[in-house]
């Protein structure tokens, strides 16, 4: 089977890109800014662009027949390290209360700037979705 783009309706429609491609049941999620349905990262700092970004990764999990559970690993670009570093218990309830507590492989890197310059955060991640669960995109 080729890969298949999936790309949930609720999410802003792509351009040059797909937010997840799923080869398999191996679903690659592309990385994801914290884009509201405006196309406009929202206002409030690194919790709250947490919170969109991570929801919009598991938008596109969710559109594949996925759970948080079947995460398998987590890259995390940060502008802001020290800034991340300091919300990390904010940022830790805000994952429990979306995913629960399932911890994937997880990283964190550093970088200068990111696609939209009011970004703090991308969030990308790769999940491998049970057969009877997975829906692929038609």
């Amino acid at each position: 089977m080729r890969p298949a783009a999936v790309n949930p309706a609720s999410l802003p429609a792509p351009r040059g890109y797909s937010h997840g491609t799923l080869a398999g049941t191996t679903l690659h999620l592309g990385g994801q800014t914290a884009l509201d349905a405006d196309m406009k990262i929202v206002p409030g700092g690194i919790v709250e662009q947490f919170r969109q970004a991570f929801s919009n990764v598991l938008t596109t999990l969710r559109a594949a027949g996925g759970e948080p559970e079947d995460l398998v690993s987590i890259t995390i670009y940060l502008t802001d390290i020290p800034g991340y570093q300091a919300h990390g218990k904010e940022i830790g309830k805000v994952w429990r209360e979306l995913a629960g507590p399932v911890y994937p492989a997880m990283a964190g890197i550093g970088c200068t700037a990111l696609w939209q310059p009011e970004a703090l955060i991308e969030i990308l991640g790769v999940a491998v979705i049970p057969e009877d669960r997975l829906v692929r995109p038609s």
